[in-house]
């Protein structure tokens, strides 16, 4: 009989998951099946379950697989894999992590160096989970890596907790902040104490940030991304409007503003204020706002006249 695993599929906004029960594939040359040990729930999983994200006006077909976030033990090796992407030796067993997607390295923007960028990466969400290999998301037993995949194994002295959100929420972040050339002694603003932004200031501490402020309004989170290396929080129970939370940032970067402002919270109407908190000369990284078709209206001029620089950040 052949082997089968479970895969939580996703049907429409608020429509409860459905577990179906698909056959494990067997991978192609260059690819591989894991056996998955944890999944992430990521922010754009719940802008999917709320209908935040329009699968029908995206062209996205269900049944669909959720799920990106995690790690898990490598199941089952395609013909000629015996190294992971760094070039360290794989074998059935070994856990590994893996980039969620895959840019063609064909295109112009792919040549360019600008892989994160591809016009043409692919996604396993761009088709429905009852079409082979099936095992399409994270929330699975099983997960199937294409041949283009990147992957890379990882110590058994590093828990699956610690590794499960490398493959986006901290990869994205990383990848920001090269983008963004955070210096050391330079000022951010973190705009949403989600899990992003945790993992901003950890990235931001770690690379000598002289300030790191966090803004948010829930205590736990604000609790949580002190540990993690915020210097000052500004809540937003406190600072109600855009104009006091701009005005707080600039008060705490010496009237200046932060040389790095990221926008986490994944709402248009905070790029204004966003803006606005940034420093002449500063770096405005725009990664939240996945939803497409959400309007928003902000004065140009502030990016024209502070010479900031926009920097959108999807993948990496």
């Amino acid at each position: 009989m052949a082997e089968t695993g479970i895969a939580a599929t996703y049907h429409g906004t608020n429509i409860p998951f459905d577990l179906r029960e698909y056959p494990v594939p067997d991978p192609e040359p260059g690819a591989a099946v894991l056996a998955m040990t944890m999944a992430n729930v990521c922010g754009s999983d719940l802008h999917y379950w709320r209908g935040d994200i329009d699968v029908v006006k995206m062209g996205r077909p269900t049944p669909m697989a959720l799920g990106h976030e995690g790690t898990g033990r490598i199941r089952k090796l395609g013909d000629g894999v015996t190294t992971d992407t760094l070039g360290e030796p794989l074998r059935e067993g070994d856990r590994v992590v893996f980039q969620y997607f895959y840019p063609c390295m064909q295109c112009p923007t792919c040549l360019k160096g600008h892989t994160y960028a591809c016009p043409t990466r692919q996604h396993d969400r761009t088709q429905s989970a009852d079409v082979w290999p099936h095992f399409r998301g994270t929330f699975a037993e099983y997960y199937y890596l294409h041949p283009k995949h990147a992957m890379f194994k990882v110590p058994d002295s590093l828990s699956d907790l610690e590794i499960a959100g490398i493959n986006c929420a901290l990869a994205q972040v990383v990848s920001g902040l090269d983008r963004a050339g955070l210096s050391f002694g330079e000022t951010v603003a973190i705009q949403g104490a989600g899990g992003l932004g945790v993992y901003a200031a950890g990235i931001a501490k770690a690379r000598g940030a002289a300030k790191i402020i966090a803004i948010d309004g829930v205590d736990e989170r604000l609790d949580l991304i002190r540990e993690f290396g915020a210097t000052d929080v500004v809540d937003i129970r406190e600072y109600e409007t855009p104009e006091e939370r701009a005005d707080a940032v600039r008060d705490l970067t010496g009237g200046l503003g932060s040389d790095v402002t990221l926008e986490l919270v994944g709402h248009p109407g905070v790029v204004r204020e966003g803006l606005d908190m940034t420093a002449h000369g500063g770096r405005y990284l725009e990664i939240g706002n996945i939803n497409v078709g959400w309007d928003t209206e902000f004065d140009p001029s502030v990016i024209v006249f502070k010479s900031i620089s926009v920097i959108g950040v999807a993948h990496y």
